[in-house]
Formats: structure tokens, C-alpha cells, sequence
């Protein structure tokens, strides 16, 4: 049993670094190769989707100069992995509001989406400036516009409908939750989607993941029996 959609809190590059007496910034740079191996395998089990949480609107408390850090590895990344995703047919899209990033964060993001918008080997749905409270209430205000405008009956909103509104709209809800590092909490991440997602942990800071801790997850995941509640 392959999960179609897996979503992946990505958490551990500071303490990584920490542990190592190694800058911070250099625990981002090895997250951004974990993230290309992991993708690789991914598509190579047949995943269809990857939801990254690469940047959350908490991450915007963090010190100036750590943003800054995270910021400018964003635009690197979106710029150098450019050419690998196209060649592996990875199609590149956002999830969350990049408004608030630098203008140069998001001219790099937007070229990354457009210029692999036509593969379709795997998507990798990647989350930045993402928070799940803020999306709903996005949602919610997105449809209550809608009532406002005479275009929707408030009696029409039900789950389908907040799901149409949400930033992963088009997407199917992940089957499966992975988060690294060893701590046991959502983050306020696809809180939505994930109500009936399997979750799998692992203490592997994420700049040390790749294929053989995925490969682990999709074990225990083939062990599952899905639910849904019944």
C-alpha cells in the first residue's frame, strides 16, 4: 500500500547544526540535499505528491538575521534545484501566502512554479509562509465573501466547500504524516486535510533523511488499516 500524497514536517536543521558546533545556516543547506534525496525516492516509490513544510508564518519570530538566512536559501534553492526538478519531472507549486516574502523570494518561487508546471511525475507542494488557522480563516472569509456577493447560499457550505478554499485546493488530503526531529505535535500544520491522515515520527533530524527513513515510514504505513473514522 503506497500513500498517494505524503506530507512532511521537515524539522531538526538548527538542532542538527547545534549538535555539530556547525553554523545554522550550514543544517538549512544540508535540509535543502535531504529534501532532493527524499523527493527522488519519493518518486521512485511512486509517491504522486509531497507536501514540504519549509517555512511557517511562526518562523517569521524568529531572529532577523535567521530569516534572512532562510530567506536567501530560498531563493538558492528555487534558483539551483531548478534544473534537477525539471529533469526528474518534479512540478513545482506553493501552498500558503507569499506576500509577505521578499520581492527576490518571490520572482525565484514563481519562476520555479512556471517552469515546471508542465511535469507531472511527482508534485512537490511546497509550503511557505504556511499556517493551517490562517488558511481556514482565509477560507472561511473567501466563502462568506461569496454569500456577501449573492454567488453562494450560506445553506451550500459544508467540508467540500471550506476545502475548495483552501491553499491545497485541487490536491488530495495526504495519507501520510511525517514528521522529523522526534517531536509529537502538528505544528498547526494541514490541520484540515490531515484529519484522517496516518502520522509517523522519527528522531532523524531532517538534514540526516532520505530513502532509507522514508522507506521505513512506507513500511509501517503498508501496515496500516485506514479507518476513517468507522
Amino acid at each position: 500500500m503506497i500513500p498517494n500524497h505524503v506530507a512532511i514536517i521537515m524539522d531538526g536543521n538548527r538542532r542538527w547544526a547545534r549538535e555539530r558546533k556547525l553554523p545554522i545556516a550550514y543544517g538549512y543547506q544540508r535540509g535543502v540535499a535531504a529534501l532532493r534525496r527524499t523527493l527522488r525516492a519519493a518518486r521512485q516509490a511512486r509517491i504522486r505528491i509531497v507536501t514540504a513544510f519549509a517555512f511557517s508564518e511562526e518562523n517569521w519570530k524568529r531572529p532577523s538575521g535567521e530569516v534572512e538566512l532562510l530567506m536567501g536559501l530560498c531563493i538558492a534553492a528555487a534558483s539551483g534545484e531548478l534544473r534537477t526538478l525539471a529533469r526528474e519531472g518534479v512540478r513545482v507549486r506553493l501552498c500558503g501566502r507569499s506576500d509577505r516574502l521578499p520581492a527576490a523570494a518571490r520572482g525565484a518561487l514563481a519562476e520555479l512554479v512556471a517552469k515546471t508546471a508542465g511535469n507531472d511525475a511527482l508534485t512537490l507542494n511546497l509550503a511557505i509562509d504556511y499556517g493551517a488557522r490562517r488558511e481556514i480563516g482565509d477560507a472561511v472569509r473567501a466563502l462568506v465573501g461569496e454569500v456577501n456577493a449573492g454567488l453562494r447560499d450560506v445553506d451550500s457550505i459544508d467540508e467540500h466547500a471550506v476545502e475548495s478554499r483552501l491553499y491545497t485546493a485541487g490536491l488530495p488530503d495526504p495519507d501520510l504524516v511525517i514528521r522529523t526531529g522526534g517531536e509529537l505535535r502538528l505544528s498547526n500544520f494541514l490541520l484540515f486535510q490531515a484529519a484522517y491522515a496516518e502520522f509517523w515520527v522519527t528522531d532523524t533530524y531532517w538534514p540526516d533523511f532520505g530513502e532509507v527513513e522514508l522507506q521505513a515510514a512506507l513500511d509501517d504505513y503498508a501496515l496500516r488499516q485506514r479507518r476513517y473514522g468507522t
